[in-house]
């Protein structure tokens, strides 16, 4: 039986479009079928000092996985990718985390869902409103919208436009004024 599922996706290393075209296209030969993307968006790093700034997008997916196979899916992804887990929030070419297992709640040593923290990230609420602002969380029971709209969270997070891209191919980064001092790719 398929489950609708939820993954938010983020990049902050390399071509970051690119590896989260990749990423999604990784996770469609695992059993993950996207079923609408949202927009992506370059967001401030938050947790760790100064970075790239990242490209972020949501998912909404179908899948038969059971919630411990998804996650060892998206794992083996982000390795195959070059993810490296050297430090905690640190730079990565890509980061998926499953935000949303049809409407289960799951409490595992290694894996809860709904996604612990996702409640309080700007990155992951602003795109995953785009595709699904009326879903509710389980728990919580509070509208996407409702979270965005009481999240503390205050990071910058911009719908990333195509035309952004010729930048990346130079791998051009410039300055950008933020409080946390972090570095923006400009694709």
């Amino acid at each position: 039986m398929k489950r609708t599922i939820y993954l938010g996706l983020g990049s902050n290393l390399g071509n970051r479009a690119a590896n989260l075209e990749h990423a999604l296209a990784a996770l469609a030969a695992e059993g993950v079928e996207t079923v609408k993307r949202s927009s992506f968006y370059v967001t401030e790093p938050i947790g760790f000092g100064p970075q790239n700034w990242f490209l972020n997008c949501v998912v909404e997916a179908s899948t038969a996985l059971m919630p411990r196979q998804l996650l060892r899916a998206t794992q083996q992804v982000e390795r195959k990718l070059g993810r490296r887990r050297l430090v905690r929030n640190g730079p990565r070419t890509v980061d998926i985390d499953i935000l949303f297992y049809g409407g289960s709640v799951v409490s595992m040593p290694d894996l809860e869902i709904p996604h612990p923290r996702f409640v309080e990230r700007r990155f992951v609420l602003v795109p995953l409103r785009e595709i699904a602002q009326g879903l509710r969380h389980p728990t919580l029971r509070a509208t996407i919208a409702e979270l965005l709209a009481a999240t503390q969270d205050r990071s910058e997070v911009r719908r990333w436009h195509p035309s952004e891209a010729a930048a990346s191919e130079e791998a051009t980064v410039r300055e950008v004024s933020s409080p946390r001092g972090a570095r923006e790719q400009t694709a």
